[in-house]
């Protein structure tokens, strides 16, 4: 495998995950088992083949909803974009965007009264969208996009906060599994034709329960949130890394 073809990580995982980010649809039994013993691939969208696998995926889950979305293969220098992969197949993806003074965030368009109370205080606001997990999908590649997200705003670049809008459906799941708060209220989100949800979370406090519970799995005692699927700390000097050398 050339250094160009070689994921930011790879990782084997066993179980499930229900769709979140669109909706309550049914498990496919076959799917169910068919990835409860395969190896997944992170790796970052840096083509715009691999940018149009990422669209697939997001058209599939949103449109399942009926929900508007932008098919957005386009690359911007303030966004990347991570995929999870198995078997050739894309299941899991999310955009990470990059508040700038050019382009400023998707949630601008909704909700830039709120976010510019962030900016004020001087925090440094970037932005987790265009998510979707594949029904039938381990929660731990969930888990590893959003830590990897992490690592590359807090740790590389210094960014200070996620902000996020996600549907109201969807509030308690992003409290209490990642510790969001909520921050704007309710709007209707024009981009996908649904009310919307804007909520925030410190990325300090990200970090602390990475270090408290990242790689715990099932030993967890007990704790709820996500964060127990998450890599172990030791796992981070490596991501950041190969996050650096721009490796897919």
């Amino acid at each position: 495998m050339s250094f160009e073809d070689e994921p930011i990580i790879s990782f084997d995982t066993p179980g499930t995950f229900n769709d979140l980010v669109v909706g309550e649809g049914q498990i496919d039994p076959a799917m169910e088992h068919e990835l409860d013993l395969q190896r997944f691939h992170i790796r970052m969208a840096n083509s715009r083949g691999r940018r149009e696998a990422a669209s697939l995926l997001i058209r599939k889950m949103y449109g399942w909803r009926g929900y508007a979305v932008d098919p957005g293969i386009a690359h911007a220098l303030n966004k990347i974009t991570l995929f999870a992969e198995t078997a050739g197949t894309t299941v899991g993806t999310m955009t990470l965007c990059l508040d700038n003074d050019e382009t400023g965030l998707p949630a601008d368009e909704n909700f830039r009264d709120k976010l510019d109370i962030l900016r004020e205080e001087g925090r440094r606001l970037c932005e987790p969208s265009r998510l979707a997990i594949d029904k039938g999908v381990s929660k731990r590649v969930f888990a590893a996009l959003i830590h990897i997200s992490y690592i590359y705003a807090h740790n590389i670049h210094g960014f200070t906060d996620y902000v996020i809008e996600v549907n109201p459906r969807h509030v308690v799941f992003y409290k209490r599994m990642l510790g969001f708060q909520d921050f704007g209220g309710e709007r209707e989100c024009t981009r996908v034709g649904a009310p919307a949800v804007l909520l925030r979370l410190d990325l300090d406090y990200m970090g602390a329960q990475i270090r408290k519970y990242g790689g715990l799995m099932e030993q967890h005692g007990g704790e709820r949130s996500f964060y127990p699927f998450f890599f172990p700390t030791w796992d981070e000097p490596g991501i950041t890394d190969r996050l650096r050398q721009g490796r897919n």
